[in-house]
């Protein structure tokens, strides 16, 4: 009886192993093929990263050079001229070109580049866009009546915008520049109250305060500088 146990058993794992041959025979390609296919997906994805990497570096390389000169101009020149295939590197060049647009006296030229910013058609984050209206405002602020600033500066100090409490800060000093010194207290006042604000911007707010005679209202604590 054992020996015809042993036999059978022998038997079907001949079937079986049989059958497996079959199988490979047939379908054992699908694995060879899915094995190439995750290897290709691999190296693939590091050709990329490497040519991502090497991209960045190459960008990193082209604005240490442009603002390498000593020469606030020759800086000017070799920005205006820099071109780059990222979204965020173009806007740190920008960036850059209207700092030293406004270093060399070039306000408005200044203040075009960052408007640009605002309205390309490039894949720019939201915030870079924010900061580059708040900073085209104060760059041409002296050639910009106080309406105009105002209506922008409104618009960036809406609720839930990334500048908003900057935006108020320069509003109340827009008050001022028009003499409605209760008017700029009274919005220095809600500013320290608010939350969110800063360290930096609440000791400022309140030494403005101080300095216009005014009393800095109690406020909440802040829990994080920038």
């Amino acid at each position: 009886m054992s020996n015809t146990d042993s036999f059978i058993e022998e038997v079907t794992e001949e079937v079986r192993r049989d059958r497996l041959f079959g199988l490979i025979r047939r379908y054992g390609w699908i694995a060879v093929v899915a094995v190439i296919a995750i290897v290709g997906a691999a190296a693939f994805n590091e050709v990329q990263k490497s040519k991502v990497r090497a991209a960045a570096e190459e960008t990193g390389d082209a604005l240490i050079a442009a603002v390498a000169s000593s020469d606030a101009e020759a800086r000017v020149a070799a920005l205006s001229e820099l071109t780059t295939d990222s979204p965020n590197a173009q806007v740190v060049s920008d960036m850059l070109l209207a700092t030293h647009q406004i270093e060399i006296g070039s306000d408005e030229a200044a203040a075009a580049t960052l408007s640009n910013i605002t309205t390309n058609e490039l894949d720019t984050p939201e915030i870079y866009r924010q900061i580059a209206a708040f900073k085209a405002v104060l760059a041409i602020a002296k050639e910009t009546s106080v309406a105009d600033r105002r209506l922008a500066l409104e618009a960036l100090a809406g609720p839930g915008m990334p500048l908003a409490l900057s935006a108020q800060e320069q509003l109340a000093l827009l008050s001022l520049e028009e003499g409605d010194v209760d008017g700029a207290i009274s919005q220095l006042q809600a500013l320290i109250q608010d939350a969110a604000v800063t360290s930096g911007l609440r000791n400022r707010a309140s030494q403005l305060i101080v300095a216009l005679g005014g009393t800095p209202a109690e406020t909440v604590p802040v829990l994080a500088d920038q």
